[in-house]
């Protein structure tokens, strides 16, 4: 699907499978989010297809935190809406092995400053700071906090959906509609 660089798979735009392509449901673009000077962190995975966001609090920026949130939050989706999974080249990210093996999505890295690779994510991240603006403690804000949040922007109507929400393309999909 990508072009294998050493142990792991890198964004090729001439891919004719290429992950970032909305075709099918569960592909989507992950991020840890922390902002300039703040304390703590969360982690953000959104579905590119119908931008269903999940999301989940992070006690520090190490990969073992940052891998068992993304598998938890990954265990409440099902496996066949698993495909693959863009994130940044953070070092949140070194064991995507583990992620790929305990949920299944094939994890590809974007490309260093190239952003646009995971636009979906970025945006998302963007509509988050509006609730959570720079300069947020996180260690202040709770797992409730996050998960209404999440259920906000999830039931927020997107033109590119036609004016419908991700929560509503979302189920629809898991109905297998899509």
């Amino acid at each position: 699907m990508a072009r294998e660089d050493g142990v792991f798979r890198t964004v090729s735009p001439s891919t004719s499978a290429h992950p970032l392509l909305r075709r099918e449901n569960a592909s989507g673009t992950g991020k840890g989010i922390r902002w300039k000077e703040a304390q703590g962190q969360a982690t953000t995975h959104v579905e590119r297809k119908c931008r269903y966001l999940i999301a989940a609090q992070l006690t520090d920026k190490k990969a073992l935190t940052m891998t068992a949130q993304s598998i938890e939050l990954f265990r409440r989706i099902p496996r066949r809406l698993r495909h693959t999974l863009t994130v940044d080249n953070g070092k949140e990210f070194s064991r995507f092995k583990e992620i790929e093996a305990k949920t299944g999505l094939s994890v590809y890295f974007a490309h260093p400053y190239a952003a646009w690779q995971r636009g979906t994510n970025e945006n998302t991240n963007g509509l988050l700071r509006y609730y959570f603006p720079k300069g947020t403690d996180f260690r202040k804000i709770s797992e409730k906090d996050i998960a209404l949040v999440v259920k906000r922007l999830n039931n927020r109507p997107r033109k590119c959906l036609n004016y419908q929400t991700p929560h509503e393309v979302f189920h629809r999909a898991l109905r297998g509609a899509l």
